[in-house]
């Protein structure tokens, strides 16, 4: 189909169906874009350890949205993760956050498929730059106490 302009406005004409034809396609681009859905890198999952195995007295610890809940009515049959074990997740690129019952921060995973948190945690978390996150207190000290290692 052709699009035929009086010979008096030919040149402005030209000019606005070009403009439409523009504006057309960023619109259709924009359309494309958005069902495309995000990046590969971003839809990548990597295989982040959880390794709490030196909490003593052992307990239970969960990533919320991703593992089983700790806040269950019975200990015993609990699905969640305990301390005793690591334990491999697939996560991708984002932020998650740690949880037990006396201690829990946020980390996130890059698109690298390394851990990532606040450097503020460095005495009872471990494992920055590596796919192995390392919890070693069961409580935080944030204004420069000693870490609790044993009860």
């Amino acid at each position: 189909m052709t699009m035929m302009c009086p010979k008096s406005i030919g040149a402005k004409c030209g000019f606005n169906l070009l403009l439409l034809c523009l504006l057309l396609g960023s619109v259709l681009l924009c359309y494309a874009s958005a069902e495309a859905g995000p990046p590969a890198a971003y839809t990548t999952e990597h295989p982040i350890t959880i390794d709490a195995t030196v909490l003593d007295p052992p307990s239970w610890w969960q990533v919320p949205g991703v593992t089983p809940s700790i806040y269950n009515s019975d200990p015993e049959s609990m699905d969640a993760y305990k301390t005793t074990d690591k334990q491999t997740l697939a996560l991708r690129p984002g932020k998650y956050k740690f949880v037990s019952f006396t201690f829990d921060f946020p980390f996130s995973v890059n698109l690298e498929g390394k851990v990532e948190f606040a450097s503020s945690l460095d005495q009872c978390v471990g494992g920055r730059g590596t796919q192995t996150l390392l919890v070693r207190c069961k409580r935080t000290y944030p204004y420069g106490g000693e870490p609790d290692y044993k009860y």
